[in-house]
C-alpha cells in the first residue's frame, strides 16, 4: 500500500481565514501541509504595508499548528504582471482592480508554479469560494457559502489548470463560524480585523500614493450640461459614482443635492458630474466588455445570466451578446448605476461563476 501523503502548500496571509484553512487541511490524514507567505511588495522606509506584522502573525499560527512556513518574495512578478498594468489603466483614465490580477498572476500562477517545483500537488488559500466538477470532469467555480464574504468575483479569471490544483477549505463556512473555530483553537489571530484595500497603499491617502506614479494635471469639473463648476486635481484620482472629495458643494446656482462623478473625458481632461444619487446620467442599460475569460468553455450563442459590475453588488439580470472572441455586449434588464471602465463584469448562473471581462464603457 502506498502511504505517501499528498503535499499541499497553503498561502498564509497572517489573517484568520488562511489560518483556519490551514487547520482544516490538517484534519485530512492523507495530506501533508506546508505553508508559504507571499511578499508581493517591497517595504519602504515608512512601512506603509503591513507585511511585517502579517508575516509575524502567519509565523505564529504555523508554530501553533506545527506547519513549516516559507517566505517567498514575489514583488518582481507583482510589479511586472500587476502593478504595471494598474498604472497603465490609471494613466488611461480608468479604474482597475489589482486584486483580480493579483489572484490570476501571483496567487494562482507564481505561487502555484513555485509549489509544483517544490513537490506540491496543489495549493490552498483562505478565499470564500467553492469548487466542484461538471459531468465532463471540468472544474466549476462556485460562490462561497457565506454570501457576505463570497470572493468568486475576484477569482473569475482562473482557468481549468489553476482550479484543478487549488483548494478552498473555508468556502463552506460562514465567517462567524470560522472565527469561532479560530477562537476555540486558541489561534492568536481569531479576532484580527479583515484586511481592506491594497497592500502597497496602506494608510496613505490614495491620491498621495497615485501621484507618485501617475502623471496628472488639474482640469475643469463640468456638469452634464457643460457648465464648469470647479477644478479637479487629475481625473485619475476619481471614479464613476464617487461623491466624496469633489470640493464643489454649496454652489448657490444649484440645488443642494450632492454631486457625483458621472464620467471622464480624457481627451479634454474634463471630469463630468451630476447631481443626485439616482441621476439618469449615472445609470446605464448596457456595457461593452473586453478580455472576456470563461472558466469552463466559451458559450456558442448569446445567453441570459446574472452579472455584477463591482464586488458586493447585487446580481443583475442580463443578456450577454458575444461580440468577438474575447468581447461582449452585456444588456441589463434594468438600469445599472455607476458602471466603471476598468472594473470587471462577472457572470453567474445560480451559484456558478462563469467568468467575466474588463468593462470598456457603459453603452
Amino acid at each position: 500500500m502506498n502511504n505517501t501523503k499528498e503535499k499541499v502548500i497553503i498561502g498564509m496571509s497572517g489573517g484568520v481565514d488562511s489560518s483556519v484553512a490551514a487547520w482544516l487541511l490538517q484534519q485530512d490524514p492523507n495530506l501533508r501541509i506546508e505553508a508559504l507567505f507571499m511578499q508581493n511588495w517591497e517595504e519602504d522606509e515608512d512601512d506603509y504595508c503591513t507585511a511585517i506584522e502579517d508575516f509575524r502573525d502567519a509565523s505564529g499560527v504555523c508554530t501553533q499548528l506545527g506547519i513549516p512556513l516559507e517566505s517567498v518574495n514575489f514583488s518582481g512578478e507583482y510589479w511586472e504582471k500587476v502593478f504595471s498594468e494598474f498604472l497603465d489603466e490609471y494613466n488611461a483614465g480608468r479604474t482597475p482592480n489589482p486584486d483580480i490580477l493579483c489572484n490570476k498572476e501571483i496567487k494562482f500562477r507564481a505561487f502555484l508554479d513555485h509549489a509544483k517545483k517544490n513537490g506540491a500537488h496543489s495549493i490552498a488559500t483562505g478565499h470564500y469560494v467553492r469548487t466542484d466538477k461538471d459531468c465532463n470532469g471540468k472544474s466549476r467555480l462556485l460562490r462561497g457559502a457565506d454570501p457576505s464574504k463570497d470572493q468568486s468575483y475576484f477569482l473569475h479569471t482562473l482557468d481549468q489548470q489553476q482550479l484543478a490544483h487549488a483548494r478552498f477549505p473555508v468556502g463552506d463556512l460562514l465567517k462567524s463560524d470560522l472565527r469561532a473555530i479560530a477562537q476555540d483553537l486558541g489561534l492568536q489571530v481569531h479576532n484580527k480585523k479583515d484586511s481592506t484595500g491594497i497592500c502597497f497603499i496602506g494608510e496613505r491617502r490614495f491620491t498621495d500614493f497615485l501621484s507618485e506614479y501617475v502623471a496628472t494635471k488639474k482640469g475643469p469639473i463640468i456638469t452634464t450640461e457643460g457648465q464648469q463648476i470647479g477644478t479637479h486635481d487629475g481625473i485619475a484620482f476619481y471614479t464613476i459614482g464617487q461623491r466624496q472629495g469633489l470640493g464643489i458643494g454649496g454652489n448657490a446656482n444649484y440645488k443642494p443635492d450632492p454631486w457625483y462623478v458621472s464620467g471622464k473625458n480624457t481627451d479634454t481632461n474634463e471630469l463630468i458630474v451630476a447631481q443626485g444619487h439616482d441621476n439618469p446620467s449615472l445609470h446605464s442599460k448596457s456595457l461593452h466588455a473586453s478580455r472576456i475569460h470563461w472558466i469552463r468553455e466559451a458559450p456558442q450563442n448569446d445567453f441570459k445570466c446574472t452579472a455584477k459590475v463591482r464586488y458586493r453588488q447585487q446580481d443583475c439580470d442580463c443578456t450577454v451578446k458575444l461580440d468577438q472572441t474575447d468581447q461582449a455586449i452585456v444588456e441589463f434588464a434594468d438600469t445599472v448605476r455607476a458602471i466603471t471602465p476598468g472594473q470587471s463584469v462577472v457572470f453567474y448562473s445560480g451559484d456558478e461563476c462563469l467568468g467575466g471581462g474588463i468593462i470598456e464603457n457603459a453603452t
